[in-house]
Parts: structure tokens; C-alpha cells; sequence
């Protein structure tokens, strides 16, 4: 993804080589698809889905590359306490960077020039 055009930023570090960034309405559909490869019932969707959103926002910040490469890597490597608290995090982020269409215009023209 290229940048969107109304978050007022795109990455956070996590202080620790790596960063999410957000996700592009493409990607976020790619995610959820791929959850519903992985997960074998219902209840293991959630687990599925955030790894699946972890696997393509989480990046090391040096050369921008993923570090992990699907869904199924994420759920290989970390603990589901893990990919929780990450998820947790970019759920956070992405709330407080991507705003909704509660914008008034005002609000929405700042963001533009911004």
C-alpha cells in the first residue's frame, strides 16, 4: 500500500525492528479470505484472522519487507497470546489513525492538506 489518503499516518514502530502498518481494503480482504482456508471450525476464525492481518501489517522497518510470509507462518511462530496483543495493538492503531466518515468537512479538508 502506497499510503492512504486519510490516515494521518500509515505505520507505528513497535520499537523493536519491526511496524504495522495499515492495510489496504485489498489486503484486508486477502486476510479474511485466507482465514477462511485456515480455520478448520468457527471458533478458530478469530485466532485465523488476526494472524492472517498480522501476516501482511506486521514489517521490519529497515527495508519495509513482511516478516512473515501467510497467515499460517504467524500461527506456526507465535502464541496465540501473542497475535492477540498484536492485533489488540494494530485494531488500536487503526482506529486512531484511519478516521470514519464522521468527519465534518472541515475536519475532512485539514486531513487532505495534511
Amino acid at each position: 500500500m502506497s499510503g492512504s489518503i486519510l490516515a494521518r499516518r500509515d505505520r507505528q514502530s513497535l520499537g523493536n525492528g519491526m511496524e504495522l502498518r495499515l492495510l489496504s481494503a485489498l489486503e484486508t480482504l486477502q486476510a479474511r479470505r485466507e482465514a477462511a482456508e485456515l480455520a478448520g471450525e468457527e471458533r478458530e476464525r478469530a485466532l485465523c484472522s488476526n494472524a492472517c492481518l498480522l501476516a501482511r501489517a506486521l514489517e521490519r522497518e529497515e527495508d519495509k519487507s513482511p516478516v512473515f510470509s501467510s497467515g499460517r507462518e504467524v500461527l506456526a511462530a507465535l502464541t496465540v497470546e501473542e497475535i492477540a496483543a498484536l492485533a489488540g495493538r494494530w485494531a488500536r492503531f487503526h482506529q486512531e489513525n484511519n478516521p470514519g466518515l464522521e468527519l465534518s468537512r472541515e475536519e475532512l479538508e485539514d486531513v487532505k492538506k495534511n
